[in-house]
């Protein structure tokens, strides 16, 4: 009689981007290791973590953690990583980004999530010296090269990307598979919330906060600062616009950086105030999504996007640049702009101000759109990929 009983796989996921330490990569990982390990209790799990997020991460009986001491991008990383996968035996291993190390010792599935690093090589997107940047570019490409080309499976976030990675790697189709991203299954809405929500705008502890967002409108987005993501573009186009709008403010919330202290020096040398408030933890992030007049996205390049799906999530109105893999996401949820065009940007963006009848279509067309895309399919789909090989 034939047994049916399959045996447990060991299965490695690099987890040092797990939460608000990695940002945008964060949460996918995060949302990826929790969903699948509610999903799987089959298999065994080893979880490897950085310092800073060690600490958070919970084990339990089908799951090790283990502490990768190793920075992103690092020589260390590629001398450190492949031994203590080595160490663990594993059956597969997952790599939620690009950075597979050069001699990873067991069989693995890549996430790639754009190509950024070859579509945007720019010396304004790092702190090093033209000569060391190149030679780290150089390194870069070469481990996504072998990353594309070793992997058993590609996972990738859109279809856009997709496309990219065949062109730019000449990788067959049925190598990559496309899992969408999800949002997280918010249930508050803007009704019933503006009262509230101005109470813990004003208890804010940010310098100058509440003096200038309480009663005042405002345009937000929230993300990293690199060049690619087009603020300094966003920021002239809101000079503009503050013209006509002076009760109108813009606010820009990421993690302070060598990227936003640079933009701030552009907003300061333009002698426009921009509120810039750092780092803004999910439960607070929801309130200024509900409370902002309208989300802009004006990135030249994205491989997803979803602080916009998370904006329309929260009831807010959203205003996009019509590259990349935007349009294909947002779908009919959005209003779009060329980002190269700051005249049409700042166009549609007014539209925004002063349609109440658009941002309210374009609010219910939002909570419609972000029902296609749930962290549990997602983690499905990427469980299904694991039992595949």
């Amino acid at each position: 009689m034939q047994n049916n009983i399959t045996k447990a796989k060991r299965i490695g996921i690099d987890a040092r981007f797990y939460g608000p330490v990695g940002k945008g990569l964060g949460r996918y990982t995060q949302e990826i290791v929790d969903n699948i390990l509610k999903l799987d209790q089959q298999n065994k799990y080893v979880i490897f973590l950085c310092k800073e997020n060690f600490n958070e991460f919970d084990d339990s009986k089908n799951i090790k953690k283990v502490l990768a001491d190793a920075k992103w991008y690092s020589f260390t990383e590629q001398i450190k990583m492949p031994w203590l996968i080595w160490k663990e035996h594993l059956d597969l291993m997952h790599f939620p980004h690009f950075n597979v190390p050069i001699f990873c010792p067991t069989k693995f599935i890549v996430t790639i999530h754009d190509l950024i690093l070859t579509k945007f090589p720019t010396t304004r997107a790092t702190t090093l010296g033209p000569i060391l940047y190149k030679i780290k570019n150089f390194f870069y490409k070469l481990v996504i090269w072998l990353a594309v080309k070793r992997a058993k499976k590609i996972i990738t976030v859109s279809h856009f990307t997709k496309n990219d990675i065949m062109k730019k790697f000449k990788i067959k189709t049925e190598r990559i598979i496309v899992t969408y991203e999800g949002v997280a299954n918010f249930t508050k809405g803007r009704e019933g919330q503006e009262i509230d929500d101005k109470k813990i705008i004003l208890g804010y502890n940010i310098n100058s906060f509440h003096k200038d967002v309480q009663n005042k409108p405002f345009l937000f987005y929230v993300g990293n600062a690199y060049p690619h993501k087009n603020l300094e573009g966003l920021i002239k186009v809101y000079i503009e616009i503050y013209k006509s709008n002076p009760n109108l403010a813009l606010i820009l919330v990421g993690k302070e950086d060598y990227f936003y202290k640079r933009l701030k020096d552009f907003a300061n040398k333009l002698n426009i105030k921009v509120i810039f408030p750092g780092y803004v933890p999910d439960n607070q992030l929801g309130i200024l999504y509900r409370q902002a007049l309208a989300y802009v996205f004006p990135s030249f390049y994205e491989g997803f996007g979803l602080p916009a799906l998370e904006a329309m999530a929260y009831g807010c109105p959203v205003v996009s640049s019509n590259q990349a893999s935007m349009p294909e996401i947002l779908g009919n949820a959005a209003i779009y702009f060329n980002p190269y065009n700051e005249k049409e940007m700042a166009n549609q963006i007014k539209k925004i101000i002063e349609d109440d009848n658009l941002r309210q279509t374009l609010i219910k067309k939002g909570l419609e759109q972000v029902k296609k895309y749930s962290w549990q399919e997602c983690a499905k789909e990427t469980l299904a990929i694991y039992h595949q090989i």
